[in-house]
């Protein structure tokens, strides 16, 4: 059986100006050791700042274990073609060039590799995934953000 082949995408000539504002986020998680599924469901908004955008997302996650609050927050920053997306303490997460309207990066957290996978489906629409391996962890995280504003 074929896998399905990925959205099309749209190309995006300003990408820090695409994602600014306010988005609603749906996340599937799957934790691939255990079979254990959940979710993640809130809002993420991209706010422009002195050095490109904020990038915070807040909502709730839901394992069948637990259920509470969850947020997390990056900067943006414009980096030649691509985005640098950077944790609070200015370190790279990821690098994406989103022109084309996909982008692919790795995020090396030892133990585990993480590797996103960016795509830009529509003007309202983003879809991205995080697929996570190593001895630590193995887990997929499939993200969409749908425009509110």
């Amino acid at each position: 059986m074929q896998d399905a082949a990925p959205p099309a995408t749209i190309s995006v000539e300003d990408p820090l100006s695409f994602l600014t504002g306010r988005w609603s986020t749906q996340r599937g998680l799957l934790d691939r050791s255990t079979g254990l599924r959940g979710t993640f469901s809130g809002t993420t908004v991209f706010t422009p700042d002195d050095n490109g955008l904020r990038w915070d997302e807040e909502g709730t996650v839901s394992w069948p274990t637990f259920q509470g609050p969850a947020s997390r927050s990056y900067g943006v920053v414009a980096e030649e073609a691509a985005l640098a997306v950077r944790f609070p303490d200015g370190r790279v997460l990821c690098r994406l060039d989103l022109r084309s309207g996909a982008a692919r990066d790795e995020h090396a957290c030892m133990p585990d590799t993480y590797l996103v996978d960016f795509r830009i489906t529509s003007p309202g629409t983003v879809e991205y995934s995080w697929d996570v391996t190593g001895p630590a962890k193995d887990l997929l995280l499939t993200t969409t953000l749908t425009r509110e504003d």
